[in-house]
C-alpha cells in the first residue's frame, strides 16, 4: 500500500463513508489533475465524471483561473470582512448580482413571472437580487438564507413563529439549520433531537410518482408521464392548510430543475414556475438552492436579451422557467471548483429589514472568518468570465448534445430504469428489472459496486443509492463522454449481467 494511502487509513475520517468498508481496501489517492483527467499515486489516469463532487466547472488546472489566483497571491490572500471591504469580493458581488438579474442593471426593474398552465394571469413583481452575503460552502449559505427569511417573516409581521416548506427527499446541507430543512431520513434521523421542525411535500419524482399512471417505457419518465400535475396541487394544499393556522409559511426551499442528493430527481417542465406562482400567491418567499444547479450546470437553453441588445445565456437554473427567487443560494461551482466559497443573494426589501440604529440591534448577527476571501473571489471572477464567454457557451451546448446522445445508448440495459438528464447533469437509476421498476435493496450496494467497476475502467463518480450520477466538467471532450457512458454500461453488465 502506498505511504499516502497508509496515512489516510491511519488519520483521515471521510465524509458520508462507512469507514469499516473504507479500511478494507487501498484507496485511490489523487495527486494531480488536468482538464477532465485526474491522476493518482500509481500514475493511473481517471476521467472525473462527477466534477469532483459537483464542483469543478472548466476542468482542473485551468490556466485563466490559475493565473487569477497567482495574481491575487501577490497582493493579499485574506483579510477580514468584519469592518473592512476588499477589491475582489466587491467586484464579485457586482458580477453575481448582474448574473442573477439577466439584462437588468437598475433597481427600478420589474419581472413578469410565468403562470403555470391553467392559471388566470401572470404577476408583475419587483424582485431584484442585489445584496450578496458571502460564506464558506453550501450549508452555510443555506443557513444564511434560512436565518434571513425567518427573521424577515417576524419583523414584517407575517409570522410570529416562521416555518419552512421543502420537498420530500430534500438535502440542503449538513449544518443544523440546513439539516432541518432536509428530509432524507438516512442522513438526518440521527440528529432529529437537535433540529427544528420543517414541513415537506412530495417531490415531482415522475418515475416513482403515485399519480403517474403511465407504464414503464424506455425513456425519461417525464416525457411519457400520465398525470394532472397532482404534485402541484399538493403544494397548494400545504400552503392553504398552513394559512389556516394563522402562521403562514415564511418560505419554500427548492432546488430548481433537479434535486441532487435526493437521487437526481429531474422536475417536469412547468413544475418550478407552478410552485413559484403558488409561493407568490401565498405571499411567502422562495429560496432557490442552486448549490448544485448553478453556474451553467443545468445546460444552455434560449438566450436572454439584455438592455444593451447583447445576447446572454443565464447561468442559473431558475431562470430557465423565468423564476426569480427571493434568495439565491450558491456554492460548489462558484470558484470553478477551486476553493471553498459560497454566496447568498437576496433583495433590497430583505436587506432593509435589518437596517436600524446601532442600539436597536437589528444587525444580522451572523458571519464567517473567511467571508469574502480574496483568493476565492479572484477565482470566482475568472470562472464567471470564462462561463459567460461565447466559446464556453458554444462548448457547453455541444457537450450537452454529445452527453444526451451517449446516454441514449444505455437504454438497452435491462437494469437501467430511468435516465434523467438536465443539461450537463444526469442520474441513471438502476433497478432489478426495468419493466417492474423494482429497486435494489440498499444493502446490496448496487450503485457502489457499479461505481467501483467504473473506477477499474478509469472513470470516477459516486452513486446516490441506486442512482449513478454523471456530471462532467465543461471541458470534457466527445471521446471522453463516450468513455464515461461506455464504462457505465460495461460496469452494469459486469455487476448484473446474467
Amino acid at each position: 500500500m502506498h505511504k499516502l494511502a497508509q496515512l489516510d487509513h491511519q488519520f483521515v475520517w471521510h465524509p458520508f463513508t462507512q469507514m469499516r468498508d473504507w479500511l478494507k481496501r487501498e484507496p485511490i489517492v489523487i495527486t494531480s489533475g488536468k482538464g477532465a483527467v485526474l491522476r493518482d499515486t500509481q500514475d493511473k489516469e481517471y476521467l472525473d465524471a462527477n466534477s469532483s463532487i459537483w464542483t469543478n466547472l472548466h476542468g482542473h488546472a485551468h490556466p485563466k483561473i490559475n493565473a487569477a489566483i497567482q495574481r491575487q497571491l501577490k497582493k493579499i490572500s485574506h483579510s477580514s470582512a468584519l469592518g473592512f471591504a476588499n477589491e475582489p469580493a466587491s467586484l464579485l458581488a457586482a458580477e453575481l448580482a448582474r448574473a442573477a438579474n439577466p439584462g437588468i442593471h437598475d433597481s427600478r426593474f420589474t419581472i413578469r413571472e410565468q403562470s403555470r398552465p391553467g392559471a388566470r394571469h401572470s404577476k408583475i413583481v419587483n424582485r431584484k437580487l442585489e445584496k450578496v452575503f458571502f460564506s464558506d460552502d453550501g450549508s452555510t449559505a443555506m443557513e444564511v438564507a434560512l436565518k434571513l427569511a425567518y427573521e424577515f417573516a417576524r419583523r414584517t409581521g407575517r409570522s410570529p413563529r416562521p416555518k419552512f416548506l421543502s420537498l420530500d427527499g430534500a438535502y440542503h446541507g449538513d449544518t443544523i439549520g440546513a439539516v432541518s430543512a432536509g428530509h432524507i431520513d438516512l442522513f438526518h434521523k440521527a440528529y432529529s433531537g437537535m433540529l427544528f421542525k420543517t414541513d415537506k411535500v412530495a417531490a415531482p419524482y415522475c418515475y416513482r410518482c403515485r399519480f403517474n399512471q403511465a407504464k414503464p417505457e424506455r425513456g425519461d419518465a417525464r416525457d411519457y408521464r400520465k398525470c394532472n400535475f397532482e404534485c402541484l396541487k399538493l403544494v397548494e394544499q400545504k400552503f392553504a392548510a398552513q394559512r389556516k393556522t394563522k402562521n403562514p409559511y415564511a418560505a419554500m426551499i427548492v432546488e430548481p430543475l433537479m434535486q441532487g442528493a435526493a437521487g437526481m430527481i429531474a422536475q417536469p417542465e412547468g413544475w418550478l414556475s407552478g410552485v413559484a406562482e403558488i409561493v407568490r400567491h401565498d405571499g411567502a418567499q422562495l429560496i432557490a438552492d442552486e448549490v448544485m444547479t448553478g453556474f451553467g450546470r443545468t445546460g444552455v437553453r434560449e438566450k436572454l436579451k439584455t438592455q444593451n441588445s447583447k445576447l446572454k445565456t443565464s447561468v442559473f437554473a431558475c431562470h430557465q422557467e423565468n423564476v426569480h427567487p427571493d434568495f439565491l443560494v450558491l456554492a460548489k461551482g462558484l470558484t470553478g471548483g477551486y476553493l471553498p466559497m459560497a454566496a447568498t443573494l437576496t433583495t433590497q426589501k430583505v436587506f432593509d429589514a435589518f437596517l436600524g440604529e446601532y442600539d436597536e440591534f437589528k444587525t444580522f448577527f451572523h458571519g464567517h472568518s473567511f467571508t469574502g476571501n480574496q483568493l476565492g473571489s479572484a477565482a470566482a471572477l475568472a470562472s464567471l468570465e470564462i462561463l459567460q464567454s461565447e466559446p464556453s457557451i458554444s462548448a457547453r451546448r455541444k457537450l450537452q448534445e454529445n452527453f444526451s446522445a451517449e446516454l441514449q445508448k444505455l437504454w438497452v440495459l435491462p437494469n437501467v430504469g430511468d435516465i434523467r438528464q438536465v443539461g450537463l447533469v444526469a442520474g441513471i437509476e438502476l433497478v432489478k428489472n426495468w419493466e417492474t421498476r423494482e429497486p435494489f435493496p440498499l444493502g446490496q450496494r448496487a450503485g457502489i459496486r457499479v461505481c467501483e467497476a467504473m473506477a477499474r475502467r478509469g472513470v470516477l463518480t459516486r452513486p446516490i443509492g441506486n442512482v449513478i450520477a454523471l456530471m462532467p466538467p465543461y471541458c470534457t471532450t466527445a471521446k471522453q463522454i463516450a468513455k464515461i457512458t461506455s464504462a457505465l454500461g460495461e460496469s452494469v453488465d459486469e455487476i448484473f449481467g446474467i
